[in-house]
């Protein structure tokens, strides 16, 4: 009966909570930096986080800065999959962060995450209706 809790679908869901959970910590850390001088906003990719999760190695090429005044892009990220956008700055201080943007990844995010959660519940209701 063990095994039914450990089967494919529900590791990449969790795994999918996992990454979901990142990316709310990362956007509220955002939201929280909004008047600090200098912040560059940051993300989670996603494909990077679950395939780390999962076991897959990446097949894209990282870029690759050869002087120290080439411009970090957005893709400039490490193997945590967080991102850091170093390209732009909205503001006079050097910070990115638009709130309006911020605000609606962070409800992008959490509709992600109830569909998440809403996906466990029903493999789990049958795994219920199955032993009954």
């Amino acid at each position: 009966m063990f095994g039914w809790l450990d089967g494919p679908v529900l590791n990449v869901l969790q795994k999918g909570l996992d990454a979901s959970s990142m990316r709310q910590k990362v956007l509220s850390n955002n939201v929280a930096n909004i008047d600090t001088p200098q912040f560059k906003r940051s993300d989670v990719d996603f494909q990077v986080v679950l395939g780390a999760a999962l076991g897959e190695k990446s097949t894209a090429l990282p870029m690759k800065l050869t002087a120290p005044k080439h411009i970090r892009g957005i893709g400039e990220g490490d193997a945590s999959g967080i991102e850091t956008d170093y390209s732009t700055a909205l503001r006079n201080d050097g910070n990115n962060v638009d709130i309006d943007q911020e605000m609606s990844y962070v409800a992008e995010n959490g509709l992600y995450y109830n569909s998440l959660t809403r996906t466990i519940s029903s493999q789990l209701g049958l795994l219920r209706m199955v032993l009954k």
